[in-house]
């Protein structure tokens, strides 16, 4: 037969294993109760700058930013570029791309550029909901 102070050593060690199985088991619990942690929305937040820099201009600021952000800036397949456009478009209401805003070597294609946004950018602001 144990002496009392090792069944006693027993038994406390036996306790402490079934407390730390319990916390395990409820650290679970919460971490599935809580809500997955939402991803900032890079669209919503382009929308968001750029809306007020179309007040007065048109009459649905964030149809016509939703639209460049759809549609002009979604045609250049450049990410250089296109994020510069559309820091141009947040930053100014209209499409615009700095030379600072790209790489030295990347440069020459702004013009390019803007001549591939052109028809979306032009139906994005006279006619958004198309």
């Amino acid at each position: 037969m144990k002496e009392p102070e090792e069944q006693r050593l027993v038994m406390l060690s036996r306790l402490g294993l079934a407390a730390l199985a319990l916390c395990f088991g409820l650290q679970l619990v919460s971490v599935e109760a809580r809500p997955t942690a939402r991803l900032p929305d890079p669209r919503g937040d382009f929308v968001r700058q750029c809306a007020p820099h179309m007040l007065g201009r048109w009459a649905h600021p964030e149809e016509v930013c939703s639209c460049l952000h759809d549609h002009a800036a979604a045609v250049v397949e450049d990410t250089d570029m296109r994020e510069a456009l559309l820091r141009g478009i947040s930053e100014t209401g209209v499409p615009t791309i700095e030379t600072d805003w790209v790489p030295a070597g990347k440069q020459a294609e702004i013009g390019p550029t803007f001549t591939k946004i052109a028809k979306p950018a032009l139906q994005c602001m006279f006619d958004p909901a198309k």
